[in-house]
């Protein structure tokens, strides 16, 4: 199997943004010394990165790593069918084989606690936790493509 591949499947969340931001942070210090001048001199030495293939067209990006702040869930996830089971004992089929963290016995259900509401053109559901980003939600983008099976 190609090892790019493999890399790209065995890469956890937590790497994903750990390595996001390492990234971000390249790219600006790339833009500020460019900016600065510093980066003519540097194009001029053997091995100089390749400017990019076309203009970035992005005018800020907002990199937000919140330890312990609210979930996806309570944030921008509803879960209709986790809101019809909430409080109900979690079914086996979802546990077996699988190791949790600070879970013993067989946990109940628990949906998000806050109201949702569709927002902007895309009807992009968001909480009430979040009043003044639903009112530009048109002008984010909101990654819904993330899946892991690490069970933290």
């Amino acid at each position: 199997m190609d090892l790019a591949l493999e890399r790209a499947r065995a890469m956890t969340r937590r790497h994903f943004f750990g390595r996001a931001g390492l990234g971000i942070g390249s790219m600006a210090l790339g833009s500020m010394l460019r900016r600065d001048g510093h980066a003519a001199a540097a194009a001029q030495r053997p091995m100089a990165p390749r400017p990019p293939m076309f203009a970035p067209k992005a005018k800020s990006v907002i990199y937000l790593h919140m330890a312990g702040s609210p979930s996806q869930i309570d944030l921008f996830e509803r879960k209709p069918v986790l809101q019809k089971h909430h409080g109900q004992l979690c079914p086996e089929a979802l546990l077996e084989g699988k190791r949790f963290a600070f879970i013993q016995g067989r946990p109940k259900m628990l949906a998000p606690l806050f109201d949702y509401q569709r927002h902007g053109e895309a009807g992009q559901w968001i909480s009430e936790l979040l009043p003044h980003f639903a009112s530009m939600v048109d002008d984010t983008c909101v990654i819904r493509s993330m899946h892991t099976d690490q069970f933290n």
